[in-house]
């Protein structure tokens, strides 16, 4: 006769209950530089973190005002902040990026393009392929000057990053798309978010290009 204590060894051990993801959300603009660093380092930091995350990123618009066929980069930057200002912008922000292995060569961007057909690209790309595309699109504009607002550029970065070309020009010319995205990056706005990138990691808050050691602490963090 086996004794009971035997018996309940000898029977298996529940199964450990997969931890569940942590959602992560973005607010950021396709052309916000600190963006870019933001978004390379939160991948860092969800690479190393080891913990299954819900990436969401969400539509948010500098300047809801540029034209579609957008406007120049240079102009722009210098009525609103100061022309004198400008390059030193460009320095410091290309100094950061280099601190993350992050490159800008904005002696080759000229124009600053509406972002709405691309934010329209990046809520319709499928899941699997997302993350590629955002990279492709990013390269494209801060290291080649690409205009990023042109579906025929838009479908050749989908092409790239293993998505349909004309899915991705659909997306870009789909007028209701168009207009959701708008009305997103409104929402955002209206909610208090200011600038860009915004990270909300298992509902708290991070503002700001963040380290990936902040963000890894962060999602550690996160219920």
């Amino acid at each position: 006769m086996v004794a009971s204590e035997d018996v309940q060894a000898t029977q298996a051990a529940p199964a450990p209950q997969a931890a569940a993801p942590v959602t992560i959300e973005v607010w950021h603009d396709a052309v916000c530089p600190w963006c870019r660093i933001g978004l390379h380092n939160l991948q860092r930091a969800i690479a190393a973190a080891g913990r299954p995350v819900d990436l969401q990123i969400h539509p948010f618009l500098l300047d809801p005002t540029t034209p579609d066929e957008g406007r120049d980069l240079r102009g722009w930057l210098g009525a609103r902040y100061g022309a004198a200002r400008v390059e030193a912008m460009f320095a410091n922000v290309t100094s950061a990026g280099a601190r993350y292995g992050v490159t800008f060569h904005f002696d080759k961007i000229r124009q600053s393009p509406s972002t709405v057909r691309a934010h329209a690209t990046i809520a319709a790309v499928p899941a699997a392929v997302r993350d590629a595309y955002v990279h492709a699109m990013h390269v494209a504009y801060f290291e080649r000057g690409e205009d990023i607002g042109s579906p025929e550029v838009l479908g050749a970065l989908a092409e790239t990053a293993g998505w349909s070309r004309a899915e991705a020009i659909a997306a870009a010319n789909d007028a209701a798309r168009l207009a959701a995205i708008r009305q997103a990056a409104e929402a955002a706005s209206r909610s208090g978010i200011r600038g860009v990138p915004h990270f909300v990691i298992g509902g708290q808050p991070l503002h700001g290009a963040q380290s990936p050691e902040a963000m890894q602490a962060a999602i550690a963090a996160a219920r």
